[in-house]
């Protein structure tokens, strides 16, 4: 089988064509964001994640041990279903327990569960008794939280960034804008934490400011794409 190019049963007038742009995209599969990797047919410009082009059929996951996710490509029933990871309604592909009822979307369901470049370190958690840096608060969706436990973001924080700033990112692309960290109220969190050493506080944030990257790229289903600049701009806001 050729992986850059495929035949999908959601789009089986064309070939789709596997292709990495930092452009954000809508997915067609499960209707949510996306970036980098994906599947495309450049004549009707429909895209797929990578994760919804070449699902599982079926999928476990450590969070429910007991559960058997199937991969449906609508959700079951006629009532609204939201995804457990993130808490954004799913309205697309899925992965579903028959058992238990939970949904998951098909990026949130392959979510690493730890996030590494070799300096900054994240885990995924179920649920932290920790105030989310975006938000303020505890509890809600998953959460990525940095091996130092000071730096923890809600999955369903960064869903809310991406679709608050989806126009401008999407029609402001061609805007060259510099990578930054500058996150007002994560950064005065940082501080803090560390009040006694002003060079601490710089590479804590600076860490703090690639988590951030971590977790946006891979909530968008393409956790290479982490030098976008698309990424920045959206950090960039405050």
């Amino acid at each position: 089988m050729k992986y850059n190019e495929i035949s999908h049963f959601s789009h089986p007038q064309h070939k789709l064509k596997f292709e990495y742009n930092e452009i954000p995209f809508k997915c067609d599969g499960c209707k949510e964001v996306g970036i980098g990797s994906r599947y495309k047919c450049s004549i009707c410009d429909f895209d797929l994640h990578m994760h919804c082009a070449i699902p599982s059929p079926s999928i476990s996951h450590p969070f429910y041990t007991k559960c058997s996710f199937q991969f449906l490509f609508r959700p079951p029933g006629d009532k609204p279903r939201y995804c457990n990871a993130c808490e954004r309604d799913v309205t697309g592909f899925v992965y579903h327990c028959n058992s238990c009822g939970y949904d998951l979307h098909p990026c949130c369901a392959k979510l690493p569960m730890v996030l590494d470049d070799g300096e900054v370190k994240l885990y995924l958690y179920r649920k932290v008794s920790s105030p989310c840096h975006k938000c303020g608060r505890k509890g809600r969706s998953w959460s990525y939280r940095s091996t130092c436990k000071k730096y923890n973001l809600h999955v369903a924080c960064v869903k809310d960034m991406l679709v608050e700033n989806w126009h401008e990112l999407y029609f402001g692309r061609g805007k060259s804008r510099k990578l930054e960290t500058r996150i007002p109220s994560l950064k005065n969190t940082l501080q803090t934490h560390h009040k006694k050493s002003k060079g601490k506080v710089k590479k804590c944030c600076e860490m703090a400011g690639l988590a951030v990257q971590f977790v946006i790229s891979a909530v968008l289903g393409d956790p290479t794409a982490l030098i976008a600049g698309v990424v920045g701009s959206l950090m960039s806001k405050g």
